[in-house]
């Protein structure tokens, strides 16, 4: 959804003075489109986790050592604490990134085997692991309900709760191959596994939370006639993003009134970009005084 991201911020390239956030850097494909269009760009690249800083500094050195780009290690949650001022164009891309998801000592896939880990950040933070053999059977009941919206996980956690009396949970392909014996194949094309994978990783990054309180914080960052561009992969995300755009009419409203979605050309390219939702939040211009 690059390019769609590209013509809602074309409005700003003719602006000398030009701020951009990322605040979900991942491989740094969308900085790397933004510095393409926007030469005379300065940029701000968040990530949490640390292979995607390291890469950063990898990839985009002379950037960085000219000072055009700034790349800091922390969630998008704490951009306040850098004092880093406002920008015109503002992003994130929320979920798991390509390279999370094919490594398997990552903890996300349930379709490679390695330890349920699932923290985007991996210095801090409890893991899935943890989760599991230590929640209640009813806490495990809620988690699945309200971050996976599984309507009937009971079966599946009384399973997880009946087999970690003998052996603790600790690999991805088992607990996957639980949730395949005990539910089955509903829907094809659609691993059983899915929703209960995307539970755990919500809840441990609490993702909801996080985008919850920081978006807001988001939107008062950017400069009059500012753009936040915002990228969802589930309802529950895009649900959050919606309400939060729509809150405050006077304050500034979305670039279009639908959600934008990936074209057949980019879903073909990059199958995960299927579920992708783009909304973008434009501050008004007539806010110079900061009267909100």
């Amino acid at each position: 959804m690059v390019r769609d991201i590209l013509e809602n911020f074309a409005v700003f390239r003719d602006k000398k003075d030009l701020r951009y956030f990322d605040g979900t850097f991942g491989r740094g494909g969308h900085l790397r489109a933004v510095l393409a269009n926007f030469p005379q760009v300065k940029a701000v690249v968040m990530d949490q986790d640390e292979t995607a800083v390291k890469f950063g500094y990898e990839n985009f050195r002379t950037e960085v050592e000219s000072q055009q780009v700034r790349i800091i290690h922390g969630n998008f949650s704490e951009f306040q604490e850098h004092n880093l001022g406002s920008f015109d164009m503002m992003l994130l891309d929320l979920g798991v990134s390509s390279p999370q998801l094919d490594t398997a000592d990552r903890g996300f896939s349930f379709n490679k085997d390695g330890p349920l880990d699932m923290r985007m950040n991996q210095t801090r933070g409890v893991t899935a692991e943890y989760i599991l053999n230590t929640s209640s059977e009813q806490e495990l009941n809620e988690m699945f309900k309200q971050y996976g919206e599984i309507h009937r996980p009971f079966r599946v956690v009384r399973a997880i709760v009946h087999d970690r009396k003998t052996k603790a949970w600790q690999s991805t392909k088992e607990l996957a191959g639980l949730i395949e014996r005990v539910d089955g194949w509903r829907h094809k094309g659609f691993h059983p596994a899915t929703q209960y994978f995307m539970a755990l990783r919500l809840r441990v990054n609490a993702e909801l939370e996080v985008l919850e309180h920081t978006l807001p914080a988001m939107m008062q960052a950017l400069n009059p006639g500012g753009r936040l561009a915002v990228i969802s992969f589930h309802s529950l995300e895009d649900r959050i993003v919606k309400n939060i755009f729509r809150s405050d009419k006077e304050f500034g409203e979305q670039t279009h009134k639908r959600i934008l979605l990936p074209t057949q050309e980019e879903c073909d390219m990059n199958t995960r970009s299927r579920s992708a939702k783009l909304r973008v939040f434009e501050r008004r211009v007539q806010d110079e005084l900061g009267k909100f």
